[in-house]
């Protein structure tokens, strides 16, 4: 995995930080089914990727990132750098007018319509976002897609209100959480799921036969989405509702 430290080369840290933070900003607000917040932080997550990609083209990077005044006419200009990457000239700018269109002109910007479309929205901001992501990371450290990925997964770290982490520890701070509710805490502390070893030994539970029961039993309630060998979980949308009535109900505890 690339280290983290060095994810875009010598991109500045003025827009190398804040990408990463709204990057997590989404996943965030998505996992505890703050629709609207993961909408707006996709705005402004494509505000920081095209400065990026216009700092690119012409060799110089912007301090910080900034917001054109006619959004899809910037990124339509950003077509005619040749001398750039494919997918910093072609994919990403035409990606980018799309998913800025949904934090503009969608539900999360405008009352009416029969349907809420928040939800699918907020899904599509996170699966865009994590595209992109991948591919700044891809083409600055010249590696295959798979590595990429892997790298972004390790980024999707998330930050749950009742959880202490010193790095490699977590610990639920509410004394008494049903053993349930720990499962599903800890499992969402990371996007792309924890393995069952860690879950163990952070909730500090020492029957592993009863465990796998409980994990088997939230598997098959679709709380959770255990692996077919039994070593990882990941947290499926009913147990991101669920979970995001656990923190509703703890939050400040």
């Amino acid at each position: 995995m690339i280290p983290a430290g060095s994810l875009f080369g010598s991109l500045p840290a003025g827009l190398r930080d804040p990408l990463l933070e709204e990057y997590r900003s989404i996943l965030q607000n998505f996992l505890e089914r703050r629709w609207n917040p993961a909408e707006l932080s996709g705005g402004r997550f494509c505000e920081i990727v095209y400065s990026i990609l216009h700092g690119h083209a012409s060799n110089a990077y912007p301090p910080s990132p900034f917001k054109p005044p006619n959004f899809l006419a910037a990124c339509r200009a950003l077509e005619s750098n040749g001398h750039v990457p494919r997918s910093f000239q072609i994919l990403i700018p035409r990606l980018l007018p799309g998913l800025y269109e949904i934090r503009n002109n969608r539900g999360v910007g405008h009352v009416g319509g029969d349907v809420d479309s928040n939800p699918m929205d907020a899904a599509a901001v996170v699966n865009l976002a994590t595209w992109i992501l991948s591919e700044l990371i891809r083409v600055f450290h010249n590696v295959p897609i798979g590595a990429a990925q892997a790298t972004v997964n390790a980024l999707a770290e998330l930050r749950i209100p009742l959880v202490w982490d010193d790095g490699n520890v977590k610990r639920i701070l509410h004394v008494g959480l049903p053993l349930k509710d720990q499962v599903l805490i800890l499992a969402a502390t990371s996007a792309v799921g924890v393995q069952v070893s860690d879950l163990l030994s952070w909730t500090e539970y020492e029957n592993r036969g009863y465990f796998l029961r409980l994990l088997r039993k939230m598997h098959k309630e679709r709380l959770i989405e255990l692996s077919s060998d039994e070593k990882s979980v990941r947290v499926l949308p009913p147990g991101a509702k669920a979970l995001a009535k656990i923190i509703t109900e703890r939050e400040g505890v």
